[in-house]
């Protein structure tokens, strides 16, 4: 996994001398690295060290906490050493970098080399079955390769998402037998299934920077981005980022969605501008109206602006829930209708929805809690020389490279300071 890597490459980087050993479970290096971004390899976000945290870690405490890791191993430190191994990369219109090659895979193998180079000590189909904490260090049993002692010991085998990467939570089990308590796992970044989908006709719709509003009880979160019907429910940049939050909710009690189809009006703005047609439009029908209504339009107007109008397959839809058949007229309209309408627009229904799978999530959320490590070192303050780093940790980012980022610089973090405290090998 990503932090494995960049841990194993920051520790030899640090005491070349020394023996760094990378225990890898699968039958290759950066599984997870191979698939992520379609395949293409989103592997951070431009800005600087700050706009990464602020825009890609919604939470405080998390921010908080990889804040030190982030400063320490920034996006450019990353891409400088893609760079130096001849792998260009560029920047999409929405921060998203990307190796130029659009392959994840010119990624693998510029760390693949570096290990190789660095003289890192890779065995692969390498299964931990046993670690013990002992005065002296670590004891650490596994399935094929035999036994290793080591003075400072790395977890970043990544969380539970994903289970055909190899990310099985092995390292959670680990981690708890060694004295960690465990945030609970939930699945993050992942598409939302309905327990009533819309029909097919809406499947690969997409409502263009709607804000998406998860409500179950008396708790509400909400994110603004694109969101696409899909055929089981719902997925996209605003859903994706909201299903931490979704899978929590649905895991205490029924949760429902709700999309805010105009987002740059607020009520009072959009009950003007409804009560505008009304009476200036009246022999205008409505669905002509809500057919080339603008999506975002620029500040100050409503002129379609670069996102279009409202998708015409969701019409009917919002007609149907406001009660308003589909050859009214502004001026057949009712004060009553005009409010539905307004409210309907504000916050369409998109239902309720079933539990997240763990396994569905391109990341999880969970993991060993982050009160008890260092954020600073990434040791453990149980565990001294146990250092704990990726997606082990109970952080989940956004959709959008943030999230590997973490993990090279939460590993990066975790293999500079575990050296430090461990003495040269004896040739």
């Amino acid at each position: 996994m990503a932090a494995a890597i960049s841990a194993s490459m920051a520790a030899k980087n640090g005491r070349a001398a020394w023996r760094v050993v990378l225990l890898e479970k699968n039958d290759r290096t950066g599984a997870k690295i191979r698939i992520s971004g379609g395949g293409k390899c989103n592997v951070t976000h431009s800005g600087q060290p700050g706009e990464l945290l602020e825009k890609g870690f919604l939470r405080r405490n998390e921010q908080r906490f990889l804040r030190q890791s982030i400063f320490g191993f920034t996006g450019a430190d990353l891409l400088a050493m893609l760079r130096e191994q001849g792998v260009e990369t560029e920047a999409r219109a929405d921060g998203n970098i990307f190796p130029s090659s659009g392959n994840a895979m010119s990624v693998v193998r510029v760390f693949d080399g570096l290990i190789g180079q660095h003289g890192v000590d890779l065995h692969v189909s390498c299964r931990v079955k046993i670690v013990r904490k002992s005065a002296e260090g670590f004891f650490v049993e596994t399935e094929t390769c035999g036994t290793f002692e080591a003075d400072a010991l790395i977890l970043a085998t990544g969380g539970v998402s994903y289970a055909r990467t190899g990310t099985s939570g092995d390292g959670l089990s680990i981690a708890r037998k060694l004295g960690h308590s465990i945030v609970t796992p939930a699945p993050a970044l992942a598409p939302v299934y309905s327990m009533q989908p819309f029909p097919g006709e809406l499947s690969g719709i997409s409502l263009r920077q709607a804000k998406l509003i998860a409500s179950s009880g008396t708790q509400n979160a909400e994110c603004q981005g694109d969101i696409l019907f899909t055929h089981k429910g719902f997925s996209g940049p605003a859903v994706l980022s909201l299903s931490r939050y979704i899978a929590e909710f649905s895991a205490a009690g029924e949760t429902r969605l709700f999309a805010d189809l105009l987002p740059h009006q607020g009520r009072e703005e959009l009950e003007k501008i409804l009560l505008f047609q009304a009476t200036e439009n009246g022999k205008r029908l409505v669905r002509k109206f809500l057919q080339s209504c603008p999506v975002a339009p620029p500040a100050g107007s409503f002129s379609i602006g670069a996102h279009g109008t409202l998708p015409t397959a969701i019409v009917p839809y919002i007609l149907r829930f406001s009660g308003i058949g589909e050859n009214i007229t502004w001026g057949g309209l009712t004060r009553d209708m005009r409010k539905s309408l307004q409210s309907v627009l504000k916050r369409f229904p998109l239902g309720i929805v079933r539990k997240v799978p763990l396994d569905e999530g391109e990341v999880s959320a969970g993991g060993v809690s982050l009160c008890e490590i260092n954020p600073k070192t990434m040791e453990s303050r149980i565990v001294p020389g146990l250092f704990i780093c990726g997606e082990l940790l109970d952080y989940a980012g956004e959709v959008g490279g943030y999230n590997l980022q973490a993990a090279f610089s939460t590993g990066w973090n975790a293999g500079r300071n575990a050296v430090r405290m461990t003495q040269p090998a004896q040739e």
